[in-house]
């Protein structure tokens, strides 16, 4: 697996990139690098290591940069993750020609995550139809398998 991400404009995917490719096709070419990935992933410490129809798993570790006050990792990089590996999921099941966008997402943090513990947020597509998806997530500990977070997510689907 070959790690790549966009650092300007013209890494990113273009219409052209988005839409003659299936949503699995394209999520699949970002795991494998043929695609850069966005840069939050640099920004926020995780990026896709796994798509299949349905379901997308990100690793991430968060570091000092995503510390809260309290000195422990900022409730925002959860958001992060999950609505990136829950929409994904989505896009595993979109249709070439069409492209999606989160409408809403609802995160709960179950436990605290200490700085530098690697995890696996993995999506799973739960209803991609005409016009909305939906799909689940929940971040684990890859060392201790423990649950820190789930999510939901709904997303639009569109024709691009």
């Amino acid at each position: 697996m070959t790690r790549r991400i966009a650092t300007d404009l013209q890494d990113l995917a273009d219409r052209h990139d988005l839409t003659s490719r299936s949503g699995l096709e394209f999520m699949q070419d970002v795991v494998n690098g043929t695609l850069a990935g966005p840069p939050i992933g640099r920004t926020m410490g995780f990026w896709p290591i796994e798509a299949q129809d349905g379901r997308v798993v990100f690793e991430g570790t968060p570091e000092f940069h995503v510390t809260n006050p309290m000195r422990g990792t900022h409730g925002g990089w959860f958001g992060a993750i999950l609505d990136s590996c829950m929409a994904c999921a989505v896009m595993t099941k979109v249709p070439k020609g069409s492209v999606y966008t989160t409408l809403e997402y609802k995160v709960n943090i179950t436990r605290a995550l200490p700085l530098g513990m690697t995890v696996h947020a993995i999506g799973t597509a739960q209803h991609a139809g005409r016009s909305t998806g939906v799909a689940v997530g929940e971040v684990r500990g890859v060392e201790d398998g423990k649950l820190y977070a789930t999510g939901s997510t709904t997303c639009l689907i569109m024709t691009a």
